[in-house]
């Protein structure tokens, strides 16, 4: 077998294949398991509020995929839009946009492939008619309410490292951080 080197272009041509431009991976010798890496040193991103955030954000991101985005066929943006419409009767595609600080063309873009899943519909608003609101239809309904049920205890797992106190705290600190 061949024994990789530095050039990431090696390889074996014994096989008549191409380069990849890969780097072979050496297999474990047989009856040994592969060695743990050492952790990573991290101390130069310690001191920074988004580098913790996107680490704590980890277990809550496989949460929802497991719990909500694979059964349910939904991300994380759109689970949020439908509990904004659920929760906001009358809401319009404008406040959506503001609510969840994204531009007008990229929600436009998130309420089309809703529109096209049938889980929620535009409706010109009598009260102004330039503006659209956008409503659950009666999947929508169903899936909103069965996707909150399935919110509820999603995240135990990943909370269960907190007191409830704690719990409390963190959720207070994020509230304020958010403005």
């Amino acid at each position: 077998m061949p024994v990789p080197t530095a050039d990431p272009t090696s390889h074996d041509d014994s096989n008549g294949a191409a380069p990849t431009g890969r780097r072979r991976r050496a297999a474990a010798p047989a009856g040994r398991a592969r060695a743990v890496a050492p952790a990573l040193k991290q101390q130069r991103m310690v001191h920074l509020l988004g580098y913790r955030l996107a680490r704590a954000d980890v277990r809550p991101k496989q949460a929802f995929v497991e719990h909500l985005g694979r059964p349910f066929r939904l991300r994380p943006v759109e689970f949020t839009i439908l509990q904004l419409v659920a929760e906001n009767d009358g809401i319009t595609q404008k406040q959506l946009a503001q609510a969840l600080a994204l531009q007008p063309p990229h929600l436009t873009l998130l309420i089309d492939r809703l529109v096209e899943r049938g889980v929620v519909a535009r409706v010109r608003s009598e009260a102004d008619r330039r503006a659209q609101i956008v409503c659950l239809t009666d999947d929508g309904r169903m899936l909103a309410e069965a996707t909150r049920q399935a919110s509820l205890t999603m995240e135990d797992d990943v909370l269960a490292r907190l007191s409830s106190g704690e719990r409390a705290l963190l959720f207070e600190l994020l509230d304020k951080l958010a403005g």
